[in-house]
């Protein structure tokens, strides 16, 4: 039993650490957000329509009933009357009531491509579709990425701030000293003390920030984040310059839906050609004499091969074919647009990547220089060098520049990030 626990304990570790990165933040959201649901949904309609497509070569079964009176019904010529009467024979001739109940049967031999047509038509209707929801889940990822990399920045921000509020207290509690000492003043204690208490106001907001940004992402992923902070992503370099966006997919997509319509509509210019069979039971039969003597109900069918083509398709081909026409040349213009807005982001990315670089490269001799100035300027204060108000201004400069180290970091991976994203890489 103790293994069992020790297992479940084991298994829980590794999936809570694993919910703290940024790809598995990726991955829960994309599994929690509504709009996936739409793939399945998708594949149904698309296997009922392929399906319909299919029965199209099933036969054809119509079941009908008919009733009627007809005005005028066909007769023997009073002549020919006459002498079967004559003869002794009555014929009352065809009545003009008529009854029916009839069963038709239809076999398509050759549907002009029809079928296929369909079939191709709700694939490609189903790709494009799905690269719809590929699009959408594709811009969940960078609304993540954004609350992701939010929190990491009030992470640096609530750390650097407590580190403050330690250099703020160990100040604090050595101007007391001075001022017990007589060495300093009791507003050189009260400045300390006044940003100490500043320090950790500022501290409350940003921690309450931080617990909206967190509850937020919690909402994306479906699950709490137990982790007091986020973990940091790697640090790699975009190489690839191939974009695989899905935005490119569903255009292509467009595009062979558009293909599959214009191929339907060439279809529809086609004959048909079909098999029937017909059988009813009434009244008059196709004996049409034995109607006239009689009239009992009978049975009766008949069987052919039947050819029919609609001409009037042509009547509308081509204002059909230039409305898919320019349909193309708005996709085409619809995936310009996307190519140049992204070369764009991709260049101000690359931009911002090389800015904050070479930001890097000089908050570090910045901060060691700001740390020097600080620990200088305590030492001038304890030799009564300095007030308390120069030695608040180094320690906000010391401050200030290992939050702007810190800040740029994570903005170097988010612009990183960035870049991979815009490149689906």
């Amino acid at each position: 039993m103790k293994r069992i626990f020790l297992f479940l304990f084991i298994i829980q570790t590794v999936f809570v650490s694993q919910s703290q990165s940024l790809e598995e933040c990726r991955r829960l959201a994309r599994e929690r957000y509504p709009e996936i649901k739409q793939y399945d949904l998708i594949s149904e309609t698309e296997q009922y329509n392929l399906s319909n497509a299919k029965r199209a070569w099933i036969p054809q079964v119509v079941l009908s009933g008919q009733a009627t009176y007809q005005s005028a019904t066909p007769t023997y010529p009073d002549v020919f009357n006459a002498m079967l009467a004559a003869n002794g024979v009555e014929m009352s001739g065809v009545r003009k009531d008529q009854y029916k109940l009839a069963v038709d049967v239809s076999q398509n031999i050759w549907d002009g491509g029809q079928s296929k047509a369909n079939r191709e038509l709700a694939q490609s209707e189903a790709t494009e579709q799905r690269s719809r929801v590929d699009v959408a889940l594709y811009d969940l990822q960078s609304r993540v990425d954004n609350i992701y990399f939010g929190i990491l920045l009030l992470d640096e921000r609530v750390a650097q701030t407590e580190t403050l509020i330690e250099v703020l207290e160990s100040n604090l509690n050595r101007m007391r000293v001075y001022y017990n000492n007589g060495v300093a003043m009791q507003s050189d204690v009260d400045a300390v003390e006044a940003e100490l208490l500043t320090a950790r106001q500022t501290l409350g907001q940003v921690e309450a920030s931080r617990t909206s940004y967190r509850k937020i992402l919690e909402v994306f992923i479906g699950q709490k984040l137990t982790d007091e902070k986020l973990q940091r992503p790697e640090m790699t370099d975009v190489v690839d310059r191939n974009s695989a966006r899905p935005e490119l997919a569903l255009f292509d997509a467009q595009n062979e839906r558009l293909n599959a319509q214009r191929n339907a509509i060439n279809v529809s210019l086609m004959p048909r050609l079909s098999a029937f069979a017909q059988g009813y039971y009434g009244y008059p039969g196709l004996d049409m004499f034995k109607s006239m003597l009689s009239s009992e109900w009978t049975l009766n069918a008949l069987v052919g091969v039947r050819m029919s083509w609609n001409v009037g398709a042509f009547y509308t081909k081509n204002n059909n074919l230039n409305k898919l026409n320019i349909a193309e040349q708005q996709i085409a213009i619809q995936r310009d647009v996307f190519l140049f807005n992204t070369q764009l982001q991709t260049t101000q990315d690359d931009g911002e990547i090389v800015r904050l670089r070479t930001a890097l490269d000089d908050d570090k001799r910045i901060v060691e220089l700001r740390r020097s100035v600080r620990v200088a300027a305590e030492s001038k204060l304890e030799n009564g060098v300095i007030d308390a108000t120069e030695l608040l201004t180094k320690i906000a400069d010391e401050t200030t520049a290992i939050l702007n180290q810190s800040t740029h970091e994570i903005e170097l991976l988010q612009a990183i990030y960035r870049l991979k994203t815009t490149l689906n890489q």
